[in-house]
């Protein structure tokens, strides 16, 4: 009998300490970009947010006039609009450390090397029709690249959220960024989780358990100073997004 109580505090232990493990992880905004040689969105800043061990790598994606797919975070980079160019057009521009603004197949392909996972936010397009055709192209990219296991997807939009948890494999983390519709809600549409800004939670903090009674997971964006994020940790939030990884990371350590 006493064998047994060991066996089953030693269990406990384990569980309780993976608990604490798996506790908070930091997604890098639009990757490890506030360091030497990167800058937003580029390959360059996911492969730094995957060399300091972060959870995850954000990052935005567009499709283009030509119905292709990249990388970028505003509407218009250097005078030109995402949704208006070519992809041609549009990978001539160059990012700030020297980089071409990247096709999401060059940026994909670039994280198969990489362990980071892969957070792709689609940009809100300008019809639902056209996000219905990114949701797609999008899928059957990350299917053909072997990258299933490591994507989550994020979104303003509620029509491309809808359209994430009907196209992608049983499983797949989708999480709605809006803002505005409360844990229950979320759940019942099929959503992993709120991926809220960090204003929503101190408005709704109660918000938190709620998810993790439902079974759902809480990312938080974009929390860049220390006293946020402490208190979001304390709070036992499962994700903080955020410009400051590096940081975060140190926190985490403490």
């Amino acid at each position: 009998m006493m064998k047994i109580k060991k066996i089953l505090l030693a269990s406990a232990l384990v569980l309780s300490t993976c608990g604490v493990m798996a506790q908070t992880q930091v997604i890098a905004h639009r990757g490890y970009w506030k360091t030497d040689g990167s800058a937003q969105n580029s390959i360059a800043a996911l492969l730094k947010a995957d060399s300091i061990g972060c959870y995850g790598s954000e990052f935005d994606v567009w499709l283009t006039a030509d119905d292709k797919l990249v990388v970028n975070h505003d509407p218009v980079f250097k005078l030109k609009s995402m949704e208006r160019s070519t992809a041609a057009n549009l990978t001539s521009l160059k990012l700030d450390n020297g980089e071409s603004l990247p096709t999401l197949e060059q940026y994909l392909k670039a994280a198969l090397k990489t362990k980071t996972r892969l957070i792709l936010e689609l940009k809100e397009l300008s019809s639902p029709e056209r996000e219905t055709k990114a949701v797609e192209k999008i899928v059957a990219m990350v299917k053909k690249l072997g990258l299933n296991d490591r994507m989550e997807y994020i979104t303003f939009s509620l029509h491309a959220t809808k359209e994430f948890i009907r196209l992608t494999p049983a499983g797949t983390p989708v999480f709605y960024l809006d803002g505005k519709l409360p844990p229950k809600e979320l759940k019942e549409m099929g959503c992993a989780g709120p991926d809220y800004h960090l204003n929503v939670f101190r408005k709704h903090p109660e918000w938190i358990k709620e998810c993790h009674d439902l079974g759902m997971k809480v990312n938080v964006w974009t929390v860049n100073k220390e006293k946020d994020m402490k208190w979001l940790i304390e709070k036992k939030v499962d994700f903080i997004t955020t410009n400051e990884p590096v940081l975060l990371n140190e926190i985490m350590k403490e």
